[in-house]
Order: structure tokens, then C-alpha cells, then sequence
């Protein structure tokens, strides 16, 4: 009995041997093939389809960041004229007049990369005790547009 199933199983492996060279030689065959261009070129343009996407929502980022940055600046040198008329019955001449006691340094214009800020004088008073007007509002030098509200940095 034990003879005969050695023999069957002699006779099994036997006949699976071409079936197991036939699919090695198949999968040969295949894995030599490698990728065709059409597929090469459908990778490269979805690849280049997100980077167009990130790079222009990165502009639109970076955009929306210097305008935050303005937007603090602004808010921070008006508080500055505010306290310093306040402080000294009188309004500053010029922005420099706050350095350092009430900012401690005049801030770039993010959108012009310079300190070339507007300031506009008034002789509008802020307390009865103030006895000269001066420098009360400060505003961009640049002539831009805002992509997302459509007004102008100059009007902020």
C-alpha cells in the first residue's frame, strides 16, 4: 500500500512539472516587459497637473500672508500714534518719533519691501490736553490691488 501511493505521487509531480515551467516562463516574460511610454507619459502628467495646483496655491498663500502682515503692521502703528498723542499731548511727526519707546522699530511695507509708509498729518484733536495736531493715520505706499476683497493696499 505504501508502494503504491509513492508511485501516485511520483506520477503527480511528474505531471505537474511542465505546468510549473510553463508559468515560470510566462512570468519571465511579463516581469522583462517593464512600463510602456503610454503609461510613463499618464504618470508624468498627473504629477504635473498637482504641481500646477500647488504652485498656485502657494502664491495665493503667500499673498494672504503679507497681507496679514499689513494688516498687524497697520493696526500696530496706529495704536503707537494713538498712545504717543496721548502720552505727550502731542501727535508725532513722523513715524520715527515712535521708535523706541512706542514701537521698536519702524516695520517693512510688505507689499513694497520698504519702509516708505503713507502718513497722512490732521490737526484733528484726541484729548482736550493736546495742543498741536500732526501725524494721526498711516497707510501702504503700494498701489496694488487685493486679489481676494479687491481694494486697494493703500486704503487699508
Amino acid at each position: 500500500m505504501v508502494m503504491r501511493n509513492s508511485a501516485r505521487l511520483e506520477n503527480l509531480i511528474e505531471s505537474a512539472r511542465p505546468c510549473r515551467a510553463r508559468l515560470a516562463s510566462r512570468s519571465r516574460a511579463h516581469g522583462d516587459r517593464g512600463f510602456t511610454l503610454l503609461e510613463l507619459m499618464v504618470v508624468a502628467s498627473i504629477i504635473v497637473i498637482l504641481a500646477a495646483i500647488a504652485v498656485g496655491r502657494y502664491d495665493r498663500t503667500v499673498i494672504k500672508a503679507h497681507e496679514v502682515v499689513l494688516r498687524n503692521d497697520l493696526k500696530d502703528m496706529r495704536k503707537a500714534i494713538n498712545d504717543y498723542t496721548l502720552d505727550k499731548e502731542a501727535a508725532p511727526n513722523s513715524l520715527d518719533d515712535l521708535v523706541p519707546n512706542y514701537i521698536r522699530e519702524v516695520p517693512k511695507d510688505p507689499m513694497t519691501g520698504a519702509k516708505d509708509w503713507n502718513s497722512t498729518n490732521c490737526d484733528t484733536l484726541l484729548s482736550p490736553d493736546q495742543v498741536a495736531g500732526g501725524l494721526c493715520d498711516v497707510n501702504s505706499s503700494s498701489q496694488k490691488i487685493s486679489p481676494f476683497d479687491g481694494t486697494a493696499y493703500s486704503s487699508w
